[in-house]
């Protein structure tokens, strides 16, 4: 009898550890998920896997992705003005819906260039690599002052060749624009976002003759195939 009662006792005793476990082990990654959610609202901008491990305390790119996952997924059940999206390169970024974004945007406190310094970044990004020659060409001689400080705010790189200056953005202009690092990738988001905004953006960002040759692809998509 002795013998059942503590048989009974260390398996009651065993429970009540597992069930401790399984509790801290719930918190714990309620508290992690709660870090992930915590540092893409401070970031605003991606964020890739390694920063969250750091974030975390986690080794485990995996476990971390899996983490962001779950808390993508409890946004989306929220349905509220913000989301929380996976880039293919790993990244995760919590932004504003698009629903939203353009009607609120007026009450950010300050943006982060001015008019001419956003279109003179719009167009080195699309069309770069590219000289700063063809820039001034483009844009008009003001550029120089845009170039120098995007340059100096990190969103893009000079490097001097035998001829020129060749400009191309940083990771960081694509992080904080939540763009793709990948050109090609950049280069479609880009053309998606100027089609969206039509002329508030596209003249001033692209030239006479990068604006006749996008109207020119544009017609071609339009039209019905001849086949």
């Amino acid at each position: 009898m002795a013998t059942l009662v503590a048989n009974l006792t260390s398996m009651g005793n065993n429970q009540m550890v597992q069930g401790e476990k399984r509790k801290r082990m719930k918190e714990d990654i309620e508290a992690k998920i709660r870090l992930i959610e915590a540092a893409l609202y401070v970031a605003g901008r991606p964020l890739d896997l390694k920063t969250l491990c750091s974030i975390v305390n986690s080794r485990s790119e995996r476990k971390v992705q899996k983490l962001a996952r779950i808390l993508m997924e409890e946004y989306k059940r929220r349905n509220t003005a913000l989301e929380i999206l996976e880039f293919e390169d790993g990244r995760f970024v919590m932004q504003l819906k698009n629903e939203c974004s353009d009607k609120v945007k007026r009450l950010a406190i300050r943006p982060l260039l001015t008019a001419g310094p956003l279109r003179t970044l719009s167009y080195i990004a699309y069309k770069q690599p590219i000289t700063q020659k063809k820039v001034i060409e483009v844009r008009g001689r003001h550029a120089y002052a845009h170039i120098k400080e995007l340059a100096e705010m990190g969103l893009i790189t000079r490097e001097r060749d035998s001829k020129d200056i060749i400009l191309r953005t940083t990771d960081y202009f694509a992080d904080y624009f939540g763009l793709s690092r990948n050109l090609q990738v950049m280069r479609r988001q880009l053309k998606r976002i100027f089609e969206r905004r039509g002329e508030e953006m596209l003249p001033a960002s692209l030239g006479k003759e990068e604006r006749e040759e996008m109207a020119k692809i544009e017609k071609q998509r339009s039209e019905p195939d001849s086949e």
